[in-house]
């Protein structure tokens, strides 16, 4: 139909508009995966190579194994972005799957949405007539958007713009280039647990309930006020260009950074489960606070 025919190419523009952002939401969720045990399948099974990500591809040895991945990608450079998409996590699965439902699937709704609300603005007779097309309320974005099917080919193409920016590159260069996003990410996703509200369980008594909810108040206000400290100790592990996840010997300079930035000790010492370290920094950061001098 024309209606929709005009929206897909709507749809495909502000998709192309949004590429640098795009790319960027690409490169923060790499980061981190250089960091975990590599695994392939082998015979059925799921066993660990006995190396990072980040050492083979830092290697050149290839990511994806011969029983997993998606042929579409099985022509990648070894230890590339592409490589990594299709190797496989933890549990088994292909890391392309995981980043179509994490980062693809949630861009490209989100641009359907901006591309509608522009369509509706600009052309509003023809949305009016597309939306009854479809069978739905054309002040209902949502409704119009899921009905329309414009998401699928619009991800498809988002998947060919970040491979076409990324697919040959590095995976240790597309997580530095990530970096700092991906902080802000976390800034993010750390405040709205602080102002998330509590939600009892079910099947508790009254009094359970009430000391129940006492304590996620307290917990609540505890996290709230830790909120500021992890944003500021995410801006000093981005400003302090240590490697992630910091190791031990890189301690003192974060630290440095952590105290710079105005933490006390004691804020210092409740945000580092929240930081990406590596085993024994945290212990080492600790022992750094308890040998400075008093008031020092």
């Amino acid at each position: 139909m024309f209606e929709v025919d005009w929206m897909g190419l709507l749809g495909r523009e502000v998709l192309r508009e949004r590429t640098a952002a795009l790319v960027a939401e690409a490169c923060a969720w790499t980061v981190g995966m250089s960091d975990q045990p590599h695994r392939v399948r082998r015979a059925g099974r799921l066993v660990a190579t006995g190396l990072t990500v980040g050492e083979r591809a830092a290697a050149g040895l290839p990511l994806s194994g011969e029983e997993d991945g998606r042929l579409d990608l099985g022509d990648a450079r070894p230890g590339s972005f592409q490589d990594a998409l299709n190797a496989v996590d933890r549990d088994g699965v292909v890391q392309a799957d995981r980043f179509d439902a994490e980062v693809l699937e949630p861009f490209v709704r989100e641009t359907c949405l901006m591309a509608a609300d522009r369509g509706r603005r600009s052309r509003p007779r023809d949305w009016a007539e597309l939306a009854d097309d479809v069978g739905e309320d054309e002040t209902d974005l949502v409704a119009v958007v899921a009905a329309a099917g414009w998401e699928a080919p619009l991800r498809i193409e988002a998947e060919h713009l970040v491979l076409a920016a990324l697919g040959g590159m590095p995976l240790i260069e597309v997580e530095a280039e990530g970096l700092p996003l991906s902080l802000v990410r976390a800034a993010e996703a750390a405040a709205r647990a602080a102002v998330r509200p509590p939600e009892p369980p079910s099947g508790t008594g009254q009094g359970q309930v009430q000391g129940q909810v006492q304590g996620d108040v307290q917990g609540e206000a505890q996290d709230d006020a830790l909120a500021g400290a992890r944003y500021l100790a995410l801006t000093a592990l981005g400003a302090a260009r240590v490697t992630v996840p910091v190791a031990p010997e890189e301690a003192r300079h974060l630290l440095a950074e952590l105290l710079a930035l105005g933490l006390e000790p004691e804020e210092v010492t409740a945000v580092l489960p929240d930081l990406p370290l590596a085993p024994g920094t945290s212990e080492a950061v600790a022992a750094l606070l308890d040998a400075r001098p008093p008031g020092g």
